[in-house]
């Protein structure tokens, strides 16, 4: 990639709909959702994949909010098969039946996504605020292994379930997944309202650091586990969506085009809708996808840092969040200077913490 042509995205995120049957506490959705009203219609979506192949993506994550409660969805499927497009489809599985995972893997879906709060029935209804819903997860998960379908077991974990990290990974094996994702929370949007009560402590970390060693120990040649540890207790950021507009873009239920899922709380940027300016546009001449791509608009320590082309900065939406500067050292490296506003959270870490606030239009206001 040059500074001035850049390689094409590997993937797109489509966020269909912020609607969603759950209200999980740590959802990386924005904090003001956008109403079904605002959504893109169906005709917009399907050019949109159209120009994300001709752009050259090879993935498309379909996502949300819950993207089932899209009914065009099953015709978005296909016109990615009908573009090469592999295809994900990340859902809470709650609202899917047999006939509609059949019609999509008729369509042309290549990969499915299952979201689990928990390995326990009460506390994972209690933490996606839908009663039932782990029950239906299971039944869900087995219809997609009838299918042939291969099924990525996503299990996002905190203070409040960490203890069940064995009881996560013996689940995603039962129900024959061939990935474990083990996500803990990052702190953006709904996560860091909820930040207090979700911050796992350093013991809580270093069991399930242990715990996820002997299981791909166990599991290797079987199931491949991913691991993603909270940015609080690192040393060094992570390379945030691979780098801010290098590998993959992100468009929103009401068409803004974005490098990451967050972007959106970063002042001073107005980021194009795809209502009125193609993928390639966007992505090749954008300003605000160039802000912050490469190195060139890195500060000290990260521009003569030996790992500047590896997390490229970090996170700039974390950077704003903590620091109020998006321009700033990513604060979850151990160099930057503002690296104690992170070790403070850690510091509070334990006990039960506050009552969750959960996702729901207008909860945040009372957080």
């Amino acid at each position: 990639m040059t500074a001035h042509t850049p390689d094409p995205p590997l993937a797109l995120l489509a966020e269909l709909t912020h609607r969603c049957p759950l209200a999980c506490p740590y959802c990386a959705n924005p904090l003001e959702l956008e109403r079904a009203s605002a959504e893109l219609d169906p005709a917009t979506w399907l050019r949109v994949l159209d120009e994300a192949a001709a752009l050259g993506v090879l993935q498309v994550h379909f996502s949300g909010g819950e993207p089932c409660a899209r009914r065009d969805l099953v015709e978005l499927v296909a016109r990615a098969a009908q573009n090469g497009l592999y295809s994900n489809l990340i859902t809470s599985g709650v609202t899917l039946d047999a006939a509609g995972l059949a019609r999509l893997t008729e369509a042309g879906l290549d990969h499915l996504q299952l979201s689990f709060q928990d390995s326990e029935h009460a506390s994972a209804d209690r933490i996606g605020g839908y009663r039932g819903g782990h029950r239906r997860k299971i039944e869900v998960a087995a219809l997609v292994r009838a299918a042939g379908l291969p099924l990525t077991a996503n299990f996002v974990v905190h203070r409040q379930n960490l203890e069940r990290l064995p009881d996560m990974l013996a689940l995603g094996e039962q129900i024959g997944a061939s990935r474990i994702e083990i996500a803990h929370v990052q702190y953006y949007g709904w996560g860091l309202v909820n930040r207090a009560a979700l911050m796992p402590t350093r013991a809580q970390l270093e069991a399930a650091n242990a715990e996820v060693e002997r299981a791909r120990a166990a599991l290797h040649g079987r199931i491949t586990i991913d691991y993603v540890v909270p940015d609080y207790y690192a040393a060094r950021p992570k390379a945030c969506m691979g780098g801010w507009g290098r590998r993959i873009m992100n468009i929103t239920p009401s068409g803004h085009a974005l490098p990451c899922h967050a972007a959106e709380t970063l002042p001073g940027l107005h980021f194009p809708f795809v209502t009125t300016t193609s993928l390639a546009a966007i992505w090749r001449e954008d300003p605000c996808f160039a802000r912050f791509r490469g190195t060139g608009w890195m500060p000290e320590p990260c521009a003569s840092c030996d790992r500047r082309e590896i997390d490229w900065g970090g996170c700039r939406c974390q950077a704003f969040a903590l620091l109020g500067d998006a321009a700033a050292t990513d604060p979850a490296c151990a160099l930057s200077p503002d690296h104690g506003v992170m070790a403070e959270a850690v510091a509070e870490a334990g006990g039960e913490g506050p009552d969750f606030v959960y996702r729901r239009i207008g909860a945040a206001a009372i957080a």
